[in-house]
């Protein structure tokens, strides 16, 4: 095994205002005790209670999007994880970022559709989440890029961003950043 230079990475953390980062297989209890965690330290940085909960919710959207694509999909441990970092950034807002190995043609709609939700501004949010709101659901369709990433979208204080790198084992790694 590889030294790890703890210091360095402290380092990197530290300049890059990084206050929590995960990596590795996300299940349910660990979703809920990283949440708490997180919920935890915002508190204690005397954060503003609505951005306290607009935090937490989109770390949860992310991480259960994260959950429910890997279970889905079958994906074993290695393939199921996912890379969870929350900093803070020079105007002082939080940002949430999340990725995970995806299947390059489902990372492509949904860059499209990250990249067609920041065009929108805030009213035009709002009657999107409305009009998913109104919209049948198909218990037998594969959700994904609906309601979850509206409200996402709608809780950013800057548009929402997202990449899709390819990868060597012919799937790519998604991430998707929320800044509030």
């Amino acid at each position: 095994m590889t030294s790890i230079d703890i210091f360095t990475l402290r380092e990197h953390f530290n300049r890059s205002q990084i206050v929590l980062c995960f990596n590795g297989p996300v299940s349910r209890s660990l979703i809920e005790e990283i949440g708490c965690a997180l919920k935890n330290y915002l508190h204690a940085d005397h954060a503003h209670p609505s951005a306290v909960m607009d935090v937490f919710g989109v770390y949860v959207e992310m991480t259960q999007n994260i959950r429910h694509y890997a279970t889905g999909h079958h994906y074993g441990d290695l393939d199921s994880s996912a890379t969870v970092v929350v900093a803070r950034d020079n105007d002082k807002h939080y940002m949430v970022v999340a990725g995970n190995l995806i299947e390059t043609a489902d990372g492509m709609h949904l860059l499209a559709r990250v990249n067609a939700l920041a065009q929108l501004d805030k009213a035009a949010l709002k009657a999107a989440y409305k009009a998913q709101l109104r919209q049948p659901r198909d218990e037998s369709s594969v959700s994904g890029a609906g309601l979850g990433l509206i409200d996402m979208a709608r809780k950013a204080s800057k548009p929402l961003t997202a990449t899709l790198t390819d990868t060597a084992c012919g799937r790519s790694f998604f991430s998707l950043c929320a800044v509030i």
